[in-house]
């Protein structure tokens, strides 16, 4: 804070407000001062710790290949924690080593730098006196090529001055990789479920094996890179007044035993009848409630969730629960295709009539899908419990078909909270299928090799199925953002959302 020239000049109470000023701005700037200790802590801490069981995986007894998923999620953990470290450090970061050139047989495209102006501000014309030449590599599937960035050096005789275009910004200062090969790189890992490892042997049969543990920093780097886009998505969609939720397992590694053990992926969406479609993984080492409250924080709406007990809590704390019908239709279909109950049959079919109400109001206004539903669907749901309460006298506690009868009626409050607000769908399906590409990979990725590597695979799926939600190509989306955000200004990086997003050439 710049202190006046005329202090002298001014009253007791203005000096007073100026003292009162400079002490909030010190204790602002200790405060972001302790912050970045801690955290500068708290990496390094994670370094050493990721260092130890790095240098120490050979000595554990694990399988070939969760040994080398294990040894990629570690070398990714570093390059993140790094990246992380030199954000924070107000020192510049030591020099690179000197990379091997790129094979000279791979085809090159040039990509010319020229100054706008060649003309000396002294009148004088410059001449070109030579040249800097940065080459990057490129990869569309089955073929390497090198891009050549071509800075002309331009020279003013007269007046010995020197001027040359600006290096182009890049995601990875000096970094080898196009935006193009590190996006390729993502999409295979997130959306293909491919490993490193194997993308390792699939570069190789196009030439150029590059190897695991730098596919893994670029990994790392860019779940950093990518986070802020996460974080400006979340705070979006706790903006809205009706979510989804869900969660399912995925096996997590413990380095020190050389066991998995159950971790979870929460899924959280906002609602399915809002115009911006967006989901956020949050990637936990449990299904505690704790976590689900951590992420909605303060958020208050209505929760379209299943009957898992972790939300009570929020429930407790003000947020409105709507419950799933398809979970409640699905107690009743296992339970005729299991038995051929007549009772789970004519259930069905009451619920079979609600949702022939949700196809016909799917495209109408809140308004108009309330006014509709209070007159069809809420004759139908007062009959159905009706019918649900008597044939619950009737059949034995603990018996299947009392099971399916007891869960409907528990939940009934939540299952019908729907019909009152036309912005809330009947069912939870919207974020299910959200979830559901998540356990198709779970086959391929066998365990997420730490907290900090499933967190970051969650912020880069979100971005991936956040992306395909709005129909844009995945990998053309990500190439993009990966090239605009080294120049995005922070309070504009909205704009590269996925429900906002178009490409450059198109804004």
């Amino acid at each position: 804070m710049t202190l006046p020239a005329n202090l002298d000049q001014l009253s007791a109470d203005e000096l007073r407000e100026l003292v009162r000023q400079q002490a909030e701005v010190i204790t602002r700037n200790d405060r972001e001062l302790n912050w970045r200790k801690i955290k500068i802590d708290k990496l390094t801490h994670e370094v050493a710790y990721y260092k130890r069981h790095y240098f120490g995986i050979k000595a554990e007894r694990l399988p070939v290949e969760q040994g080398q998923l294990f040894e990629e999620t570690l070398a990714a953990d570093m390059a993140a924690i790094t990246e992380e470290l030199a954000q924070l450090s107000e020192s510049k970061p030591k020099g690179q080593a000197k990379r091997k050139p790129l094979p000279p047989e791979l085809p090159r495209t040039e990509i010319h730098h020229e100054p706008e102006s060649t003309t000396c501000t002294c009148g004088c014309q410059m001449q070109r006196i030579g040249e800097d030449v940065a080459e990057k590599l490129d990869y569309t599937p089955g073929t390497f090529t090198v891009e050549r960035h071509i800075r002309g050096k331009w020279a003013c005789a007269h007046c010995e001055t020197l001027v040359q275009a600006p290096v182009p910004a890049h995601v990875i200062d000096k970094g080898i990789p196009t935006t193009g090969l590190l996006a390729h790189v993502l999409i295979a890992k997130y959306l293909d479920h491919l490993p490193l490892y194997r993308q390792e042997g699939i570069f190789g049969r196009a030439g150029l094996p590059i190897p695991q543990s730098t596919l893994a920093e670029w990994v790392g780097q860019m779940g950093v890179t990518l986070q802020p886009l996460v974080d400006a998505l979340k705070t979006e969609m706790l903006s809205y007044p009706v979510l989804h939720a869900d969660e399912t397992p995925v096996a997590m590694l413990d380095p020190g035993k050389g066991k998995t053990h159950r971790a979870y992926l929460w899924s959280y969406s906002i609602g399915a009848f809002e115009p911006i479609k967006a989901v956020i993984y949050d990637f936990a080492d449990s299904r505690a409630g704790k976590h689900a409250q951590e992420f909605l924080d303060t958020w208050r709406g209505t929760l379209v969730c299943d009957d898992y007990a972790g939300y009570k809590a929020l429930i407790a704390d003000g947020v409105t629960e709507a419950g799933c019908m398809a979970h409640a239709r699905r107690k009743f279909f296992d339970l005729h295709a299991n038995n051929q109950s007549q009772i789970a049959q004519q259930a069905l079919v009451y619920i079979q009539k609600l949702y022939q109400v949700e196809r016909e109001v799917a495209e109408l206004s809140p308004d108009e899908r309330q006014r509709i539903r209070q007159a069809q669907a809420k004759p139908i749901l007062d009959e159905f419990h009706g019918w649900l309460t008597r044939h619950r006298l009737q059949v034995p506690s603990g018996s299947s078909t009392a099971k399916a009868i007891d869960y409907s009626l528990k939940r009934w409050t939540a299952l019908v909270h729907y019909i009152d607000d036309g912005q809330v769908p009947i069912d939870n399906n919207w974020i299910e299928n959200r979830i559901r590409p998540i356990a198709t990979g779970r086959k391929n990725w066998l365990f997420a090799g730490s907290l900090r590597a499933g967190k970051r695979a969650a912020a880069i799926m979100s971005l991936i199925q956040s992306a395909k939600l709005n129909d844009h190509d995945p990998f053309l989306y990500l190439k993009d953002v990966l090239s605009r955000l080294p120049t995005q200004p922070n309070s504009r990086i909205g704009e590269l959302l996925p429900h906002r997003w178009k490409p450059e050439s198109a804004t």
